[in-house]
């Protein structure tokens, strides 16, 4: 287990979660399934209570909890993304998997996780700065999924 690790509540799908991340995005993988040894708030005994589990190379555990506690986009994964391509594989794999879109390239999975898949293009006009930063932002704030041409466009003027 590593010294610091993302623990994130969810109501009982805490599995199927880090399953469908460690099917969807590259250095990720399920690990220790730990079983409830006796009844709790919300499970019975041998219920699964948590998942070790790794989303592109970050260190989680899923702990099945129940109902008590939401998510919000306080808390949000960022992918960064190489091309249109790869951002479209990750958004339509969240969305398509019972999620939803939000604003400025975030989503949230089926689980109500927030996901903010980011074009490094994106990234790249921010750290460029001045009128260039701004066009692209301005372009990204019109936008749910990550258009890379238009904020590219954007960056040109």
């Amino acid at each position: 287990m590593a010294k610091n690790t993302v623990c994130i509540w969810y109501d009982r799908d805490a599995e199927a979660a880090a399953r469908f991340y460690a099917e969807t995005f590259p250095d990720s993988a399920v690990g220790a399934i730990r079983r409830a040894p006796s009844d709790y708030p919300s499970g019975k005994a041998g219920d699964v209570l948590t998942v070790e589990f790794t989303v592109a190379g970050i260190p989680c555990i899923g702990i099945n909890g129940g109902p008590a506690f939401r998510h919000s986009e306080a808390f949000s994964f960022q992918i960064a993304t190489d091309d249109q391509a790869e951002t479209d594989r990750y958004w339509n794999a969240i969305v398509g998997n019972g999620g939803q879109e939000s604003a400025c390239g975030w989503c949230k999975d089926r689980w109500g996780i927030s996901w903010q898949i980011t074009p490094r293009a994106l990234i790249e006009a921010m750290v460029a700065g001045g009128a260039e930063a701004k066009r692209a932002f301005d372009a990204m704030m019109e936008m749910t999924k990550i258009d890379v041409a238009a904020i590219e466009a954007a960056r040109r003027g």
